[in-house]
């Protein structure tokens, strides 16, 4: 496998930059994940490096060579699309073979190589199937044995596991994150979902409108996010945040404390009003207008439904958050700072 290696990347579409100056590295059997919302530029940005996008400007390299003007069966990569892009005349294993055949490679080699990624993926019986008669996460599979026969030093992932029902996609993050363990490949994967971020990344970059705003391990981005961006894209509820002291509070949802008591944390504290509780099973959301310096501001609390509920719709309560707990952001630029 081998380290991928972007230097300030830019694309523009008729003048509009879709990828503007980004720099990043995935480490030699790293599973970097790109997220972001949609049309920040990670879809762009996975297409040049695996050449089917050329660069306006900057570099990519490749286990420590450039690639820059290499088409992409030059690069030794692998590319999962979020459709599989399978032939559906074709069966799995010619599926799986057909980049073997192009590579001129003998009838044998072939078999054995497609029997070993079938075997890896747990597809053997499927071997004669047509697309049309595999569920959506059998397709998947095919989708990355007919990437992996191919032996490549970087697998490209684009959003492999948007068709798939919420239940399937869970089991399929799972798969995935095994496969890559597996095989120590450098592996590069496109989401919009946090949470698909979260549960595969080794470390995460997140972009924004063709930009950088954060790279780190799942840990970092999620407790340290470089800027307001990041602390309310990531999270589920996002980071909250409030205006205070010509700054921004941020705290997340699981870490509030509520009472009606008075009662305070060391680290911040505000008047709130409830505004509506929801049960959802596990836990409960919350709803608060807190007062700041600029007026109310509308937060979320989470709490498990196994602890005591200390407030009640329609009252007023004290909102606390430990120190430790707390991120600070300039109120103009957003990047965070310290306390």
């Amino acid at each position: 496998m081998a380290e991928v290696e972007v230097r300030d990347i830019r694309k523009a579409f008729g003048g509009v930059p879709a990828v503007d100056g980004v720099n990043l590295v995935c480490h030699d059997g790293e599973y970097l994940v790109l997220l972001g919302p949609s049309g920040c530029g990670k879809t762009t940005l996975l297409r040049m490096i695996a050449g089917l996008e050329h660069p306006t400007e900057g570099d990519i390299l490749i286990g420590g060579h450039s690639v820059r003007g290499l088409p992409p069966r030059a690069r030794k990569i692998a590319m999962v699309f979020q459709s599989y892009a399978l032939y559906p005349h074709k069966t799995v294993e010619h599926n799986i073979s057909f980049p073997l055949e192009a590579q001129g490679m003998t009838k044998e080699e072939r078999a054995t190589r497609v029997r070993w990624a079938a075997g890896l993926l747990g597809i053997e019986s499927l071997l004669q199937r047509k697309p049309r008669q595999l569920s959506g996460g059998e397709r998947q599979r095919v989708a990355l044995a007919r990437a992996l026969v191919r032996e490549p030093q970087v697998f490209l992932l684009d959003e492999p596991l948007s068709n798939l029902d919420a239940k399937l996609r869970a089991s399929a993050r799972l798969e995935l994150k095994q496969f890559q363990q597996r095989l120590a490949a450098s592996t590069i994967y496109v989401t919009h979902d946090q949470v698909e971020a979260m549960g595969l990344g080794d470390r995460i970059a997140v972009l924004n409108l063709g930009r950088l705003q954060q790279i780190g391990t799942p840990d970092e981005i999620y407790h340290r996010p470089a800027n307001t961006f990041v602390a309310t894209f990531v999270g589920s509820p996002p980071m909250n945040l409030v205006p205070r002291d010509g700054r921004l509070v941020g705290f997340r949802p699981e870490n509030v404390r509520l009472s009606t008591d008075g009662q305070r944390l060391e680290g911040a504290s505000f008047a709130c009003h409830v505004i509506r509780i929801e049960n959802l099973g596990s836990d409960r959301y919350v709803y608060l207008r807190v007062k700041g310096d600029e007026g109310d501001t509308n937060v979320i609390a989470k709490l498990a439904v196994a602890e005591q509920l200390p407030v009640k719709a329609d009252e007023d309560a004290q909102l606390s958050v430990e120190q430790r707990h707390l991120s600070y952001f300039d109120q103009k630029t957003g990047g965070r700072i310290a306390a």
